[in-house]
């Protein structure tokens, strides 16, 4: 067992989003004795809650605070800047610490591998996500919104952001911390029909009831459903869970005012549409979006939560000159020691990682890098302290008496400007002095060497 008159035992959090700091919560709460460093590669903190977060949730974003109370702890360190598989390798973290925690969430979005799909306006949601929220490989990015309808494909909550944010009013967006840059060529966009395109049912969908009520509420948007997606919902409606069944609920009673709504007072529309699978991509000659095959889709299976998706062999295209894709985010490995599962997840057997030997080896996966891109903040708030959990465990049953370096010994290897804490705050003041001059709360800095020179002044 560790004793505190003996070693202070090193861990290190690679990531600072939210499992990250939900992790730190813990083992600093937890453990008597504990040195906690949190390394980054932006030279900012708290991950997807700055850069995923859409701009008019500011609330999801107060989570900052408790995470800003965990960095300013004695035992807690935040070093940015510094990123794993270019600036140090896994073995030299494990080499210098007691347990190495990796929580550096999923950063790339799957692709549908269909014909087309490198045309020029088929653009990932995560990548537009990033430009409208400031993300330094993303803020540069040009989205074309000249032509009147697009498309996005998939159901879930980053769906429905997007949808949002390319149909909220410019007064509203201009209070948020959305970039100045996003805000400028949004306020130019001609998009006034967006298509919400699911594979599945309305039984099915991803997206939660509080994003769906957001939606519905819009000014100067209506929401227009098709009546044969729900054939046969409202007699099932009562046998579902409560979460799903007000869902739908939400869903026939928006149904509903659409058959007495008139259409004349709303400029833009959103129209989701159910049992529909992109096929291909159709475009000119210039390689130019101009529609998107759908191959019509139908469930099959008695019980609703076990059935299957399948296509059958009607078509549709839907025409629009920009589509986006929202069929979810994977994980990359950045280092040669990680070991991943087919399926985009670091092996882990609950947190802890699994090495070539099938042995485990002080090593920790938390957040979508070791459950896959799935849940919501709670859910990964959840993970990150079960597994900081089994952190403690392993710690507090440690014989190893020998003290670690920790970072000191580390940033020996680091030949960049590593931002500590007070390079953050640093940061944090000047974007919301910025973002006062225009009514925002904020206005952040896109550019990492700005980043770095004014947390160094």
């Amino acid at each position: 067992m560790f004793s505190s008159n003996l070693k202070v035992p090193q861990v290190c959090i690679v990531g600072a989003g939210p499992g990250g700091f939900y992790a730190a919560m813990h083992l600093t709460k937890n453990l008597a004795s504990v040195n906690v460093d949190i390394i980054e590669k932006l030279p900012v903190p708290f991950g997807l809650i700055r850069y995923g977060v859409a701009p008019d949730h500011p609330e999801v974003k107060n989570v900052i605070n408790q995470f800003t109370k965990v960095a300013q702890k004695n035992n807690v360190n935040f070093y940015g800047n510094v990123t794993l598989g270019k600036d140090i390798s896994l073995s030299h973290l494990r080499q210098h610490y007691d347990a190495v925690l990796l929580t550096y969430g999923a950063e790339e979005d799957k692709t549908l591998g269909i014909e087309n799909e490198d045309a020029s306006n088929v653009v990932a949601a995560r990548n537009f996500v990033g430009w409208y929220n400031g993300l330094p490989s993303d803020s540069n990015l040009k989205f074309d919104l000249s032509g009147p309808r697009a498309a996005i494909l998939g159901q879930g909550n980053v769906a429905l952001d997007v949808a949002r944010i390319l149909l909220s009013p410019i007064d509203e967006l201009a209070k948020t911390d959305i970039t100045e840059h996003a805000l400028s060529a949004l306020a130019e966009s001609k998009v006034k029909e967006l298509y919400l395109v699911g594979r599945r049912g309305p039984l099915q969908v991803a997206f939660t009831i509080k994003e769906l009520r957001e939606q519905l509420k819009m000014k100067d948007c209506r929401t227009i459903w098709r009546e044969e997606n729900f054939d046969g919902v409202s007699d099932i409606v009562g046998t579902l869970a409560r979460p799903r069944k007000r869902l739908i609920e939400l869903m026939l009673k928006s149904l509903e005012e659409n058959r007495t709504a008139k259409d004349d007072k709303f400029s833009k529309r959103f129209y989701p549409i159910f049992y529909r699978s992109p096929n291909k991509f159709i475009v000119n000659n210039e390689k130019k979006l101009e529609g998107i095959e759908l191959t019509c889709t139908k469930m099959i299976g008695d019980k609703i939560e076990e059935q299957k998706c399948v296509p059958t062999e009607e078509q549709e295209i839907l025409n629009c000159s920009l589509a986006f894709r929202s069929i979810g985010y994977k994980s990359i490995n950045v280092d040669k020691d990680l070991k991943f599962l087919s399926h985009g997840v670091v092996a882990n057997d609950k947190g802890r990682v699994i090495d070539d030997n099938h042995e485990l080896a002080k090593m920790y996966v938390a957040g979508w890098l070791g459950t896959g891109p799935s849940g919501v903040i709670l859910h990964t708030m959840g993970n990150a302290f079960q597994v900081a959990k089994a952190i403690c465990e392993d710690i507090n049953n440690s014989k190893d008496t020998d003290p670690k370096g920790g970072f000191g010994e580390v940033k020996k290897v680091i030949r960049n400007a590593i931002i500590d804490w007070d390079g953050w705050t640093k940061i944090d003041k000047y974007e919301t002095e910025q973002g006062k001059k225009v009514g925002k709360p904020r206005e952040k800095i896109c550019d990492v060497e700005k980043m770095i020179e004014i947390a160094k002044t």
